[in-house]
């Protein structure tokens, strides 16, 4: 019990001042703060989580929430033409792709296309590409939305569609060559040109 009183006489004069310690006539251990014997020693005391009111209390700087991009969700974004399964007829294999989106693209995106997944061209804000000299056959389309970044933002599934690239012949039979597009139109080559009936001078 004495020992207690003692460890209570110990922390309270520890917040008051100046804590002294020395062993009485009876080799008993005493703290005090004023000191009654020569032998007394000056405890040093840990300091304690007293706030001394003369002192401004600390700032806490709290750092700002991050900030973040909100993410853009584009409502639809499809490939308008050619159709799904459509079928191409061009001796040369060039056609035209043109897209949508809902909404229209927004600032520092762009369209970009891919066929049977190469890109095409650079990436525009152009919903029109053009595509040349395709081989006969099926092909996959993928339009994308893309940032500044190059990241995708939107994309859509693969298209399909069937180039059939007409040969020279089957174009001059559905077109046929005219007289002055013989040299002009690649199937009308001039060594095809009929020759003019009334240039044909007889011999005799």
């Amino acid at each position: 019990m004495r020992a207690l009183l003692l460890c209570l006489l110990f922390i309270t004069q520890g917040a008051l001042g100046q804590v002294y310690t020395y062993i009485d006539a009876e080799g008993n251990r005493v703290f005090t703060d004023k000191p009654r014997s020569s032998s007394a020693e000056r405890v040093i005391l840990a300091p304690t989580n007293n706030v001394d009111p003369a002192q401004p209390a600390p700032t806490v700087r709290v750092a700002p929430p991050a900030v973040t991009k909100p993410t853009v969700h584009y409502q639809v974004l499809r490939i308008l033409v050619p159709e799904p399964d459509a079928s191409i007829h061009d001796g040369a294999g060039d056609m035209i792709v043109t897209l949508n989106s809902e909404p229209g693209l927004l600032p520092e995106h762009s369209y970009r296309l891919r066929l049977d997944g190469e890109i095409q061209g650079e990436a525009s804000r152009s919903p029109v590409f053009s595509l040349r000299h395709i081989d006969r056959g099926t092909h996959q389309l993928v339009a994308e939305i893309i940032d500044s970044a190059g990241l995708i933002v939107e994309r859509t599934p693969a298209q399909p569609f069937h180039m059939h690239r007409m040969t020279l012949a089957q174009k001059r039979k559905i077109n046929p060559c005219k007289k002055d597009e013989y040299g002009v139109r690649l199937e009308c080559p001039l060594k095809d040109k009929p020759k003019d009936e009334a240039s044909i001078l007889p011999f005799f």
